[in-house]
């Protein structure tokens, strides 16, 4: 895996995000390890992803699910050790797999030595690794816990009694937030960066990249250029590794996004919070004009690239919706209380709020990995699997991974009260009806259809490269769109709604050029005019590859 100065390998990527500790247990205590991963490279091998991001396997009290970190160079004893973590990127390197550490720099644990150390003398360097106020300010409506809601105290400042003074958070008040106008907490990043690096990580997810960047309260230092801090974040990656690749977490009103590819000099990746709200508006509508309205949003990314989703493991945030858009979508995949969250977002997983419905899954990965952008997918939806509702906040879509009918799962042979979270046991989405072993016996199942999925996105360099464009539908359930790249096409036809619609659209065809389908089964038909008719079932899709070979075409086939 050669590293090349120019590298774009992420925008041909299929991103698999896992949890290490939820996805199998190699010695039966209950919690997944690196050994259990590397014994499952091959599954993932097969399924045809090329990275995956990992969440936080740092050393950890674990209040967060890993992202209340006390040690950012070792590997939570939970999860093995140093050595496995050596050993599974060894494997991963063979299958051709590259590895996204998530890099959580914008707070730490409370437990931390450098917060023990800062609470515990003024004098010492590490107290201004934080943020540290005598007295408060008043509280800003629009500077508030990230989490509303879900904590009895909202405010944003701690009174720490061993410090006499305030630090600041916007987590839980057990993740103070770091400096990052102190030049020595940046040199601290970046040999953090190194040290993952030099293991051979091809990149790091930039958590709360918005945050990190953001003006702290009056009277605090502050960074001169803001966005300042992710360019030197790419700059380090890069002079370690010419092909790192930097993916921000970046939740940011839409007109502020551009700024986060600062050119080509700072993130390489996005996530797309924003086309992630709208499609899924599409699909809970089955209207294709949320999802119309989501792509116009979206500023250009000609120097970056946008990592697209469905689920990820935080919430399903759908703030940024129109309120009528939002109550829609609520009423659709959240209709109870108890399965929204922060007032914002859904704490669900896609096929139940889907009903289970496979062709409504497979229309919605589809759509999916037919977007302009890099598909990341959420470990277990390649399945299909649910949630647990009766687990406290965003942990209800964090379940062990289901990899047979066997107790447990097949995740662990710990009993089941020692688990890490309990298995989705019973209905329609326990581990008894959907699993691997399961569905990888069934030609037509959901496990076998995402491979083919994940090899057609593989093989489309048109969607990864290509000129993206939205084919008009007068039918408003129809959603169309086009890319253009070295002189071919690739066309994805999409029906959101349960009954056939057909559309036509002009492709300027001409006499010699093929037109053949990649994926889906509609009918289509091209006409001598140059145009093309496609008819599509209930929920139905398709992509139609354009190679152009007829009349006036200069481009050479395929040999």
């Amino acid at each position: 895996m050669a590293p090349s100065s120019h590298d774009t390998w992420f925008k041909n990527a299929v991103v698999y995000a896992l949890d290490v500790e939820a996805f199998n247990d190699s010695n039966g205590d209950g919690v997944g390890d690196f050994p259990g991963l590397m014994e499952k490279l091959d599954y993932l091998d097969r399924l045809g992803v090329s990275a995956l991001w990992l969440l936080p396997f740092y050393p950890t009290p674990n209040r967060d699910n890993g992202y209340d970190v006390k040690d950012y160079y070792g590997v939570d004893p939970r999860l093995g050790t140093l050595g496995d973590f050596v050993e599974f990127m060894d494997e991963a390197d063979a299958h051709g797999i590259r590895v996204i550490a998530d890099l959580v720099v914008n707070h730490t644990s409370d437990e931390h030595p450098w917060f023990r150390k800062a609470r515990s003398d003024p004098e010492s360097p590490y107290r201004d690794y934080y943020v540290w106020i005598d007295e408060p300010p008043p509280e800003d409506p629009e500077r508030g816990t990230v989490f509303p809601g879900e904590v009895e105290d909202e405010r944003v400042w701690t009174y720490d009694e061993e410090a006499e003074a305030y630090y600041y958070h916007r987590f839980y008040p057990f993740q103070p937030d770091l400096n990052l106008a102190n030049p020595d907490v940046r040199s601290e990043i970046y040999r953090i960066m190194k040290f993952w690096l030099e293991l051979g990580v091809a990149g790091f997810r930039i958590d709360a990249a918005t945050l990190m960047i953001q003006p702290k309260p009056p009277s605090v230092e502050k960074l001169d250029d803001p966005h300042e801090v992710l360019r030197s974040l790419k700059r380090h990656a890069v002079s370690r590794r010419t092909d790192a690749v930097l993916l921000a977490e970046a939740d940011d009103a839409p007109g502020e996004l551009e700024s986060y590819f600062g050119d080509g000099a700072e993130m390489d990746l996005l996530m797309n919070f924003v086309l992630n709200a709208h499609m899924i508006a599409a699909l809970a509508t089955e209207r294709a004009a949320p999802l119309v309205e989501g792509l116009e949003r979206l500023p250009p990314a000609d120097v970056g690239q946008w990592m697209n989703f469905l689920r990820n493991y935080d919430e399903l945030n759908i703030g940024r919706l129109p309120p009528d858009v939002r109550a829609e979508v609520f009423d659709r995949f959240a209709p109870e209380p108890n399965m929204r969250i922060y007032g914002r977002g859904i704490r669900r997983r896609l096929a139940p709020m889907l009903e289970g419905d496979e062709r409504r899954i497979k229309l919605a990965f589809s759509l999916l990995f037919s977007m302009p952008g890099t598909p990341m997918l959420l470990y277990g939806d390649e399945i299909g699997m649910g949630e647990d509702l009766s687990l406290p906040g965003r942990t209800s879509v964090r379940t062990p991974m289901q990899w047979t009918d066997e107790e447990n799962a097949g995740f662990s042979t710990a009993p089941a009260e020692e688990l890490v979270l309990p298995v989705v046991s019973g209905g329609p989405f326990g581990y008894g009806t959907v699993n691997v072993a399961t569905q990888r016996a069934e030609a037509e199942s959901l496990l076998n259809w995402m491979e083919r999925l994940i090899a057609t996105r593989r093989e489309s360099r048109e969607i990864g490269e290509g000129t993206f464009s939205v084919i008009g539908a007068e039918n408003p359930c129809a959603f169309a769109h086009r890319y253009d790249y070295n002189g071919n096409s690739v066309v994805c036809v999409h029906n959101l709604a349960d009954e056939t619609c057909s559309l036509e659209f002009d492709l300027e065809l001409v006499q010699g050029d093929a037109l053949y389908p990649l994926l889906g089964t509609a009918e289509h038909t091209r006409h001598d005019d140059g145009t093309c008719r496609v008819t599509l079932d209930g929920y139905g899709y398709i992509w139609l590859r354009l190679h152009r070979t007829g009349a006036g075409s200069s481009v050479t086939p395929p040999g």
